[in-house]
């Protein structure tokens, strides 16, 4: 049977870095998801993710395509990140995925291809760090949006509650304050769970 592992975790916790390192380690088959949100500077299409608009979102909807989708009322209005059944995961077979979400859309997926089927992996970062890199991250856009980044920060404490993460059956978490520490942990764990 396929395995998704899916890495999660608050705005700024490192996923997107902890994603390229793990991608160097395994060869893992690539899930991309799919966004109304504007592309960052240094994103590309098709990489971070499939960058569309409402239309198309509309459309795959009405296709019956979309998993899971979540919309956030953003300062610049509202984007969609989603989730589209496009034919990249096959059920059987050993193919290893792994893809990066939220708490909300790990349980859509877990709902959808079945909890045998996917393996969470929550990133955990002291809240001041997460900031600091927030805004890092932030200063570094052509356009920076100081205000949608702390609209997130603060949704974050919510969206991933110890209530929602009990809930969801997060019980591994992952301390990624050091990268190439919290890589090596979650390398092992990953070997685990492929056995």
């Amino acid at each position: 049977m396929s395995r998704i592992f899916y890495l999660m975790g608050k705005s700024a916790s490192g996923k997107d870095s902890m994603y390229r390192e793990l991608m160097k380690r395994f060869s893992f088959e690539k899930i991309v998801m799919y966004t109304t949100r504007p592309m960052r500077q240094d994103e590309k299409n098709g990489v971070q993710y499939f960058f569309t608009d409402e239309a198309e979102y509309q459309r795959l909807l009405e296709a019956g395509k979309v998993i899971e989708s979540r919309c956030y009322q953003t300062v610049h209005g509202p984007w969609i990140y989603y989730t589209v059944d496009d034919g990249s995961v096959r059920r059987e077979g050993s193919e290893q995925y792994l893809v990066i979400g939220t708490l909300e859309s790990y349980e859509k997926m877990k709902k959808y291809f079945g909890p045998e089927m996917l393996v969470p992996i929550y990133l955990e970062v002291d809240d001041g760090l997460r900031l600091e890199r927030a805004l890092g991250r932030e200063r570094t856009q052509a356009v920076p949006r100081y205000s949608e980044m702390c609209r997130r920060y603060l949704a974050d404490e919510k969206d991933f509650s110890e209530e929602k993460l009990k809930a969801a059956g997060i019980e591994r978490r992952f301390s990624n304050e050091e990268l190439e520490k919290c890589a090596e942990e979650i390398t092992e764990y990953i070997k685990e769970e492929m056995l």
